[in-house]
């Protein structure tokens, strides 16, 4: 097992209150493998006692996609410095976290959430706030199915309760791209490829807010090249089997009728201009979900988290508190 120091991070180390491997293991079907054995990397940051806050990524991206989450809410803002507990990790066959054999499944990856949620000891009653995008929406669907009793809300972005698997696909433009990305090995091409299959072009076009004498194309190309730089390179296996889990996803509607009215507060934000994920998915969520939030931002992304951080960050705050305020 690697040490911690051997683990990289983007994270700030002066907020984290601990990081590793969680052991996985369970047992297969007959026809199977007897055992499954793989490890997930994760961090924790911040250690306030007011929200806990799990943020599970999507398709073939580490745990570091979520870097201004992180930031937010594990201390940069003074006023949340002693409220929220943060962990993140990476899923199975991506990052540091193990590859075990494929094809995965959206259950499956769920019960690596449990796991870690059990390792950590976040096991209490309506204590977890579970934050999924995409893929990650997908398995936090499968994750409020299991454990309903420890959520105490749940953010569904850009994601979908799927069906049959041609309703899965992303569009032509996404499809493409994530077919090119398999047999690209430069960093700078990735770059070019990923980027306008998450924002919008225009918005890449824009100056940055962040940074005024630079576009949003340079800053968000210098972010993705450093995380990709300090991030294991993902093997084939966990690159398909990912991808196979998505298009394989699907949670029935009475499942999800059921989430709904179980689960404090349930939000469901999406974007207008998504490559990867079709918005009527989460139209479907909410037609299914009525007692859930919905919210659709204009000119907007698959990776709404970083183009409209600081609006992202404020309507998970707001989730949060309405989740704790309807358990009183």
């Amino acid at each position: 097992m690697e040490t911690d120091q051997e683990f990289p991070t983007m994270f700030d180390t002066s907020t984290c209150v601990r990081k590793g491997l969680c052991p996985v293991m369970k047992l297969r079907g007959q026809d199977q493998d007897p055992l499954e054995s793989h490890s997930l990397y994760f961090e924790q940051h911040g250690n306030g006692s007011k929200q806990k806050v799990i943020f599970i990524m999507g398709l073939n991206s580490s745990c570091f996609a979520w870097s201004k989450q992180v930031l937010y809410f594990s201390g940069r803002d003074r006023r949340l410095r002693n409220d929220y507990s943060v962990l993140v990790f990476d899923n199975r066959g991506v990052g540091n976290s193990g590859t075990p054999r494929g094809p995965y499944t959206t259950d499956g990856m769920a019960s690596d959430v449990v796991a870690l949620l059990d390792f950590v000891g976040w096991t209490g009653k309506h204590e977890v706030n579970i934050v999924g995008i995409s893929l990650g929406g997908m398995i936090a669907m499968k994750l409020a199915a299991l454990v309903p009793e420890r959520i105490n809300s749940l953010t569904l972005a850009v994601t979908t309760p799927g069906g049959h698997f041609w309703q899965n696909l992303p569009s032509w433009k996404g499809l493409t791209s994530l077919a090119r990305l398999i047999v690209t090995a430069d960093y700078g091409a990735k770059a070019k490829i990923i980027l306008p299959m998450l924002y919008p072009e225009s918005w890449l076009e824009q100056l940055s807010e962040e940074d005024q004498k630079r576009t949003n194309w340079q800053v968000q190309t210098e972010g993705l090249l450093r995380r990709m730089a300090i991030t294991r390179p993902q093997g084939l296996m966990g690159h398909i089997s990912q991808m196979i889990a998505a298009l394989a996803h699907h949670v029935t509607p009475e499942s999800l009728a059921h989430i709904s009215r179980t689960i404090p507060k349930v939000t469901i934000v999406t974007g207008d201009n998504d490559h990867l994920v079709d918005p009527r998915g989460s139209l479907l969520l909410k037609e299914h979900m009525p007692e859930a939030e919905y919210v659709r931002w204009r000119e907007t992304g698959h990776a709404l988290n970083a183009q409209h951080e600081s609006r992202f960050n404020a309507l998970l705050e707001r989730t949060f508190m309405e989740g704790s305020e309807r358990r009183l």
